[in-house]
């Protein structure tokens, strides 16, 4: 089949972008490498690195700098390293008890971060964007200088439809239907790329990028506060079904004659697990929130007999419950978010025991439980992450985006 010049062409810059991509998202995720470095990981040749190095460097992307000795024969090679301002997240998190903002850059540099508690309880869609947009304002006159931003990260504890940011779902909050990305746009009025996910989801892609499940393709993370959420990388991929409603396992049904959930049903796995199970087993008010588990894991760390049977009761559940999603999903790394990877010393045992006593033997030899390296900054985190994906994929589409951006902002 002969080919016209436009379709060489066009071949041509599909390889380039494709190109620019992989070399982006190297460095965005392993840190500053050496040339030969880029070459290994990419299948580039040297002379096709160093051009779209110099390309990189020219749209302020990446940085090359003095050689490095490898210990290895031949020429020391240049060290490449991301550019953290070339591309800057804002990222928003809202989580049941807690606001949070964060200035992110590329290769996930936080420039500034802040993190407000809020009270338990309904707050209508309106006053929670009020007072992320408060938080917005505060983070970026903070580092006037960091501009443009391109592209914003939502991280929510509901049920979230990806394709535009509504929430059909969040019963801890008391939302149903939600037009969170709708509403957080037209507040915001920063006219860029408004993302919005579940916050399981995207603590799953903050840890497999820059935590616990680096290099690991298959894992499951589980989020634990008043409610339970799960998130899943599968074959080095997000699994988050066909509209990114996957992954609510805290509702899978456990005891149809169980406790009421927030959800509307009964016995869901959360009813069991969740924050105020413990809490009501350890003796205190179910709705009494992160100091009182802090207090229950004072009490089991000074050998309260009531607090370590909760603890017990807890952990219990959730390896019957791992157990179940172990054999079905097969996964290499189970991660433990927020509650559970609070509570994690004190479980470890009943919830191993539970996984070895119902989990199919094969992929319960292959299976580690760990708690979160990122801790409760987690979803934060992959908020930021999801909202970089658009420059990782096409840094060639992003750099004339950045360049028309910096000129509004400076008109």
């Amino acid at each position: 089949m002969n080919l016209g010049r436009d379709e060489i062409g066009q071949r041509s810059e599909t390889v380039r972008r494709a190109n620019l991509s992989a070399i982006v998202r190297a460095l965005h995720e392993g840190g500053p490498l050496s040339r030969s470095e880029l070459v290994a990981r990419t299948g580039l040749t040297r002379s096709a690195i160093r051009d779209l190095i110099g390309e990189l460097a020219s749209a302020g992307l990446a940085v090359e700098e003095g050689p490095v000795r490898l210990g290895t024969p031949g020429r020391p090679s240049p060290l490449v390293r991301i550019e953290p301002e070339g591309g800057v997240a804002l990222a928003l998190e809202i989580a049941v008890d807690s606001l949070a903002v964060a200035l992110v850059g590329l290769g996930g540099t936080v420039f500034e971060r802040v993190r407000v508690d809020r009270p338990r309880g309904h707050s209508a869609v309106d006053d929670v964007v009020a007072d992320l947009v408060g938080l917005v304002a505060d983070v970026r006159a903070r580092r006037p200088a960091i501009d443009p931003v391109m592209g914003i990260g939502v991280a929510v504890v509901g049920v979230v439809r990806r394709a535009d940011g509504l929430v059909s779902m969040a019963p801890n909050l008391g939302w149903r239907d939600a037009p969170l990305g709708e509403r957080l746009a037209a507040a915001l009025g920063m006219g860029i790329p408004i993302s919005v996910a579940n916050e399981a989801d995207l603590g799953v892609l903050a840890e497999h990028r820059r935590g616990e499940a680096v290099g690991v393709d298959d894992v499951l993370y589980l989020s634990g506060e008043v409610g339970v959420g799960g998130g899943l990388i599968v074959d080095g991929l997000p699994l988050t079904g066909a509209a990114g409603y996957g992954g609510e396992v805290g509702h899978v049904p456990f005891d149809p004659d169980g406790a009421p959930c927030r959800c509307g049903s009964t016995g869901c796995w959360e009813t069991l697990v969740g924050e105020g199970a413990l809490l009501r087993l350890a003796g205190h008010p179910s709705a009494s929130g992160r100091a009182a588990v802090d207090a229950v894991l004072a009490e089991a760390a000074g050998g309260s007999p009531q607090a370590l049977a909760a603890l017990a009761h807890v952990g219990r559940w959730l390896g019957i419950g791992l157990a179940g999603l172990v054999n079905v999903l097969d996964p290499r790394l189970v991660i433990l978010g927020g509650l559970f990877g609070r509570i994690h010393p004190f479980v470890r045992d009943s919830l191993e025991g539970e996984l070895d006593r119902r989990a199919l033997a094969a992929p319960r030899a292959l299976v580690r439980v760990v708690p979160a390296r990122l801790g409760a900054d987690a979803p934060l985190l992959g908020a930021a992450e999801l909202a970089l994906e658009p420059l990782l994929a096409d840094p060639a589409a992003r750099v004339g985006l950045r360049d028309a951006l910096a000129e509004l902002v400076s008109a």
